[in-house]
């Protein structure tokens, strides 16, 4: 993988990725919750920030926008259908449009239903995928402004990215996500494995993502999903956990 990307923990279950592309030198974070941290790291590292991409509106992947931007300069890119709702955008993009960090492009995909105007950003060379709060390991976003229907979607689109694309989503959720699959798929013999590598790894406090496709079609409950109607009665019975 010729891109470099560091996972940054910040509020109580939030990643941050720090992407550098190390032929042009470009270093660009996925959805900041809040700045001091990301600052600290790129500084840490020798990396200068000249991008910011959001993959959806909500404060938890914004809220450090402003202060990013003007410690660096960068250019904010985010989802045109939410342009209203993150006001330091510089860039509106949608699905079917891409984005350059130095040498290398991504793809962006339009997946909503945890927001409206969700979108993912996906280095198709790199086998790499920024999802928000999409995909989770184990798990997907609540309908919180879309359908189950846009859901069942996002599962097939992102499935079609191919079993060995690495997907970097933007919370620690896996453990809870895992006892959810489990009440769905008890005899799933590598959903059982699955969570008991994530216990151990959680007992160490160690994080569980990135995740790959491979992973979430074998061990995943909303992309295993074979139907909307199951997709739908699976995510509510989620919520009410």
């Amino acid at each position: 993988m010729a891109l470099e990307i560091v996972r940054i923990p910040v509020l109580s279950d939030n990643y941050v990725w720090l992407v550098h592309e190390p032929v042009s030198g470009e270093t660009m974070v996925v959805d900041p919750a809040v700045a001091p941290p990301v600052l600290e790291k790129a500084e840490e590292l020798g990396w200068k920030i000249s991008q910011i991409w959001n993959t959806h509106w909500h404060p938890d992947h914004t809220g450090g926008n402003a202060e990013i931007k003007q410690a660096t300069g960068c250019t904010i890119t985010g989802p045109a259908a939410e342009a209203g709702r993150i006001p330091t955008l510089d860039v509106q993009v949608k699905g079917g449009d891409a984005v350059r960090l130095g040498d290398v492009t991504a793809d962006v995909l339009d997946v909503p239903a945890h927001t409206a105007g969700h979108i993912a950003f996906h280095f198709a060379e790199d086998g790499a995928a920024f999802v928000g709060d999409t995909l989770f390991a184990m798990g997907c976003g609540r309908l919180f402004e879309g359908t189950a229907e846009q859901m069942f979607g996002n599962m097939r689109a992102l499935e079609a990215l191919g079993d060995d694309t690495a997907i970097y989503c933007a919370h620690e959720y896996t453990l809870s996500n895992g006892r959810f699959a489990l009440t769905v798929e008890p005899e799933n013999t590598a959903l059982v494995q699955r969570m008991a590598e994530v216990v151990a790894l959680r007992d160490r406090g160690e994080p569980t993502v990135p995740t790959t496709i491979a992973l979430e079609k074998a061990t995943n409950p909303f992309m295993r999903a074979t139907s909307v109607a199951e997709l739908a009665a699976r995510r509510a019975a989620k919520d009410a956990a």
